[in-house]
């Protein structure tokens, strides 16, 4: 009895573990200049099955940082940073905990850059990948999970 009891129990562990391998969920992203955590932002699925992720927060505005996103060129142009969708579409890779082919923005700079989304640690963070062309030519940032 007490040997499917064990087994019940490590099933229900690894399936929780395996549940938190997803960029689903609210994230602190992270300063590169501080290391501290600068907003949250939230990753949910959208309509059309893709990734979408929202600024629900910032944490630690810089003084007299703009709070709109005046250098954006599309939609989002004007519009305030909190509140704003930074990433749009992303899908799972096959057979991989890697969602890839979508866009995120950053809101600072306006600029829109493809994406690369893992989950490390057990889904503790995230790696945020964002790059122009090939994904050797950018930089990945490390978000840690908030719920």
């Amino acid at each position: 009895m007490h040997k499917y009891l064990l087994a019940a129990a490590l099933t229900a562990v690894a399936a929780l573990a395996q549940a938190q391998m997803t960029p689903l969920g609210l994230w602190n992203s992270i300063d590169d200049a501080t290391n501290k955590p600068k907003a949250e932002i939230r990753i949910s699925t959208n309509a059309s099955g893709g990734l979408s992720g929202v600024v629900e927060r910032a944490i630690d505005p810089k003084p007299g940082a703009e709070p709109n996103c005046d250098k954006c060129t599309d939609d989002r142009k004007g519009k305030p940073k909190v509140g704003m969708e930074i990433i749009r579409g992303g899908k799972k890779a096959d057979g991989k905990d890697v969602w890839e082919d979508g866009k995120i923005l950053d809101p600072d700079n306006g600029t829109d850059y493809r994406l690369r989304l893992t989950p490390i640690e057990g889904g503790k963070k995230l790696e945020v990948r964002g790059y122009i062309g090939t994904p050797l030519l950018g930089r990945t940032q490390t978000w840690v999970r908030v719920e």
